[in-house]
C-alpha cells in the first residue's frame, strides 16, 4: 500500500486525463520497440554482471531493471512518482530480486517536492534550478511543470549499507544527478548520469565528484547519445577529455548519458 506523504485535493479530470497521456507516452517510448529489451541488454552487459547487483535510479517503466533482471542481476529500483511506482509494482512486485522504493535520491535523507510534468513524466524531477534553466531550451519549449508530491528521500550510501556495493548504478534524475553522486561517499565499479548541454555545468561537476572519489585518473568515460545505446568511446577516455568534449556542444546539442568505470 502506498500512502501519499502530504495531503493534497484529488485531481480533476484534466489533471488524470494528462497523467494517463503521459503514461501512455512513457509506455510507448520504452516498451513500443520490440527489438530493444535485447539492445538494451547487449548495451549492459559490459556493466552488469551475472549475480550482480545493480541500483537503477530514477526506474521510470521498468525498461532497465527488465534488462538488468534478464542479465541475472539483483536490482534495487528507485522511482518517485506514484504512477510509476504503481506500474513497476504490477511488473515487478512477485520478483523477490527486485527490491522497489518509492524514494528519490539526494545528497541527505529528508523530503522534497517533486516538480511534476504530467504529459511528458519523464522531466519529473526535484531540481527548481533545473525548471528554471532546461525550461528555457528549445528542447522543452512544451514542457510544463507544476508542484507534486513531497516524497521521501534517501542516499546512494544508505542503499549501500542496506544492500550492498552495486558493480553498476544507473542514475536519471533530471538535473539533480550531482545531488545524487554527493550523497555516495565511496566510488563503484560503474554508473551512469544524463547529462544535457543547457546544464552542463551539472555533468562537469559529476566527473568532477567521482574524480574526488575514486582519485585522479582511475575512472574511464564515455558518452551514449539519446537512446541510441552505443558508447561513442568504447575504450573510455579521461576526465579531462570529457570535459573538453562536454564544453564543446553547441546548447541546443544532443543529450545523453555519461557511463564510468574504474580503469
Amino acid at each position: 500500500m502506498i500512502t501519499r506523504m502530504d495531503p493534497r485535493p484529488e485531481p480533476s479530470l484534466g489533471e488524470r486525463l494528462d497523467r494517463q497521456i503521459g503514461l501512455l507516452r512513457s509506455l510507448l517510448i520504452y516498451r513500443s520497440i520490440p527489438w530493444r529489451g535485447a539492445q538494451l541488454r547487449r548495451f549492459y552487459r559490459r556493466f552488469v554482471p551475472v549475480q550482480g547487483l545493480a541500483f537503477d535510479v530514477g526506474a521510470h517503466a521498468g525498461n532497465r531493471v527488465a534488462a538488468f533482471r534478464q542479465l541475472g542481476a539483483r536490482v534495487v529500483a528507485l522511482e518517485p512518482q506514484p504512477d510509476f511506482v504503481q506500474l513497476l509494482q504490477r511488473r515487478f512486485g512477485g520478483d523477490a530480486q527486485v527490491t522497489l522504493l518509492p524514494k528519490a535520491l539526494g545528497s541527505a535523507p529528508g523530503q522534497a517536492r517533486l516538480m511534476a510534468s504530467p504529459r511528458t513524466p519523464t522531466v519529473a524531477t526535484l531540481s527548481a534550478d533545473f525548471v528554471r534553466r532546461a525550461g528555457a531550451a528549445t528542447s522543452f519549449r512544451n514542457v510544463r511543470w507544476e508542484a507534486g508530491p513531497m516524497v521521501e528521500v534517501t542516499t546512494l550510501d544508505a542503499l549501500i549499507a542496506r544492500h550492498g556495493t552495486p558493480d553498476f548504478i544507473k542514475i536519471d534524475v533530471e538535473g539533480f544527478e550531482l545531488q545524487v553522486l554527493l550523497g555516495l561517499g565511496q566510488p563503484v565499479p560503474a554508473l551512469s548520469f544524463e547529462f544535457l548541454p543547457a546544464v552542463r555545468d551539472l555533468a562537469l561537476g559529476c566527473i568532477d565528484r567521482l574524480e574526488d572519489l575514486a582519485g585522479p585518473g582511475r575512472y574511464r568515460y564515455a558518452v551514449s547519445l539519446g537512446e541510441r545505446l552505443q558508447l561513442l568511446q568504447p575504450a573510455g577516455e579521461t576526465a579531462d577529455a570529457l570535459r573538453a568534449w562536454l564544453s564543446a556542444m553547441p546548447a541546443d546539442g544532443p543529450s545523453g548519458d555519461v557511463h564510468a568505470w574504474l580503469g
